[in-house]
């Protein structure tokens, strides 16, 4: 069993994490007097009160009250980022984050900053966002202008992929004008106005997105580096695409696509193939032949180093071009075995665009009346979400479906009618 205080700040940190409440843990077997005094070190735990926490918390009992390896988060810190590649030091990070007393902000903003980007690569979304809300408020604490830009940047990314495009808005817009107001690099300030143009073009806010691309590409994107210059064309070509200019759009994501080699970033090279493989697929007709060879390009990097959440991306992107290219079967098979895993870590975005094929296919099959509810609820929530870009791709694909499967044999190959035309939605990937 820990001493305290450091039980209980293992206790807070723990409940801090998963954004629950003193009375969301306390629940009905404890008051939040006792909950309190037992995070503040005033009163020690006993062996049932643990168990009790740990089930509230969702945590093995060890996770309470392991020991501790006596180093500081600082030793920590230093410990994982000096070891070899393919060391994963998370758990270690994670344990020291808990018991950090909070002395030295800025080695718990770096910390915490690596765990945010893991969550965010596993596809766990909430937690990435528990730990990017603690890194805004150590931002302030730092007073650090660049610190404050990066965390807003990446809060922005994951509201976003939760599908609160409307509550990601201010966040980016924020970090625009901390980096504008502070004068940061090219790269920081790049970052910020590449995410609210994507955040922009998700609302259908057509006149904004396609202002600030213009401001991106006369003052920023000659000085940028490769990498987030790559990032923000694939931003501005979604935008081209969304305004029915797909050459300029194929032209954005060539050049995009030529600014890296893959032996400058691997994963990023490949992640942004599979995000313009998501672009051309939704232009209308779909540009199935760069599909078939940037993701050709993408799935032998991410089928050997991806995470579990780009691997169900990966299969996402499959079933889409299988669709396209008229296999059905294949389209049913891939979406159903991504849709049915049980731990289900694709963004909002691509949830509800991998559903909306599900329901497609459902209408092509002869079950209408089942893919039409199915496609109607989809079209509901995200217009309920703030999310029009993606409630309009909704209803216009049970259109052209119900008129697809009006003209062509049940599970037969799908005519150019059954697929999407004007404004598509964002894909909702992030390259990086």
């Amino acid at each position: 069993m820990l001493d305290q205080p450091q039980f209980g700040r293992r206790l807070k940190r723990l409940r801090a994490a998963r954004g629950l409440s003193q009375a969301d843990v306390a629940g009905d077997g404890m008051s939040t007097g006792h909950l309190s005094r037992l995070e503040s070190g005033e009163r020690r735990p006993t062996e049932r009160t643990v168990a009790y926490l740990a089930r509230r918390l969702g945590v093995d009992a060890s996770a309470l009250t392991g020991p501790s390896d006596g180093r500081s988060l600082t030793e920590v810190l230093a410990s994982v980022a000096s070891a070899p590649a393919g060391t994963d030091g998370t758990e270690a990070l994670v344990r020291a984050v808990e018991e950090d007393p909070g002395e030295d902000p800025a080695a718990r903003w770096q910390a915490l900053w690596l765990l945010s980007r893991a969550a965010g690569r596993d596809g766990d979304y909430e937690l990435e966002r528990a730990r990017l809300l603690e890194l805004l408020e150590l931002s302030r604490v730092l007073e650090a202008p660049d610190l404050r830009a990066r965390s807003l940047v990446r809060y922005a990314r994951c509201t976003r992929a939760l599908g609160d495009a409307g509550g990601a808005e201010p966040a980016a817009a924020e970090a625009l004008s901390v980096a504008r107001a502070a004068e940061l690099g090219v790269s920081d300030t790049l970052a910020a106005l590449t995410v609210l143009i994507g955040i922009e073009t998700e609302l259908g806010r057509w006149e904004a997105a396609s202002r600030h691309v213009d401001e991106m590409e006369r003052d920023l994107l000659p000085r940028a580096p490769s990498a987030p210059a790559a990032e923000a064309l694939w931003a501005a070509a979604e935008v081209s695409d969304r305004q029915g200019d797909e050459a300029t759009a194929l032209a954005r994501l060539d050049t995009a696509l030529g600014l890296l080699k893959s032996g400058d970033d691997l994963a990023l090279w490949a992640r942004l193939r599979a995000a313009a493989t998501a672009t051309v697929l939704h232009m209308s007709p779909p540009r199935v032949a760069a599909a078939e060879r940037w993701l050709a390009e993408a799935a032998p990097v991410l089928g050997l180093t991806g995470t579990p959440a780009q691997l169900q991306e990966l299969r996402m992107l499959q079933a889409h071009l299988a669709f396209a290219q008229g296999r059905l079967d294949d389209a049913r098979a891939l979406s159903r075995a991504v849709l049915s895993e049980e731990n289900l870590r694709l963004s909002y975005r691509d949830r509800v665009r991998l559903s909306v094929l599900d329901g497609r296919l459902t209408i092509l099959a002869g079950r209408v009346e089942e893919g039409v509810t199915a496609l109607e609820r989809l079209a509901r929530q995200a217009s309920e979400s703030g999310n029009r870009d993606l409630a309009a791709h909704v209803w216009q694909a049970l259109a052209t479906t119900l008129a697809a499967h009006v003209h062509s044999p049940q599970d037969g190959p799908v005519p150019d009618e059954a697929r999407p035309a004007g404004p598509r939605p964002a894909s909702g990937r992030r390259p990086a």
